[in-house]
């Protein structure tokens, strides 16, 4: 079982199905925040998707992330930007006003947490136990994982530059 720690401190157990580079992506339905409650499919062939999956919109950390990635998401031609979280829907969609999201899909996986079981990335344990932790896939045309990073430490910031690289290889 993957651990990752939080606060450097306390190791977290990750639950669900772990998947790595060169498995199929399992094909999960999200709920979009903006149109609000439309479902999302990530997984699945034809199009490439950079997928975030955060704890919650309200941290420093995610908010920091989420911002970047909206940013880089305007040079990302052909790269479909997902950001996951657990936060209900409606905060979502407050949080992505409130910070001028645009170029970005931010989705809520707070229904039945099926994103974060069948990619392996929720927090079983810990003081953080049912969300996700800090993980991204990129899940290429062929619907195979081409590239995944789990920062290890959970109130850290993941590698911007090695995840976008990735997924612009991808296409």
């Amino acid at each position: 079982m993957a651990t990752v720690t939080f606060k450097n401190d306390i190791v977290c157990n990750l639950g669900g199905t772990e998947v790595n580079v060169g498995d199929t992506a399992p094909v999960t339905t999200v709920v979009n925040c903006n149109p609000m409650l439309q479902d999302e499919q990530i997984g699945g062939e034809g199009k490439v998707q950079l997928v975030i999956a955060v704890p919650s919109l309200d941290t420093g950390v995610c908010d920091a992330e989420t911002r970047r990635f909206n940013t880089e998401a305007a040079s990302l031609d052909g790269v479909e930007v997902i950001t996951v979280s657990m936060d209900l829907p409606f905060a979502a969609a407050r949080w992505c006003g409130a910070a001028g999201i645009e170029n970005i899909k931010v989705c809520s996986d707070f229904r039945n947490k099926d994103f974060a079981n069948a990619y392996g990335v929720l927090l079983a344990d810990g003081p953080l136990a049912g969300v996700t932790a800090r993980v991204i896939f990129v899940v290429g045309k062929d619907g195979k994982i081409a590239y995944k990073q789990t920062v290890p430490e959970i109130t850290e910031e993941p590698n911007y530059e090695e995840a976008l690289a990735a997924a612009k290889a991808a296409c």
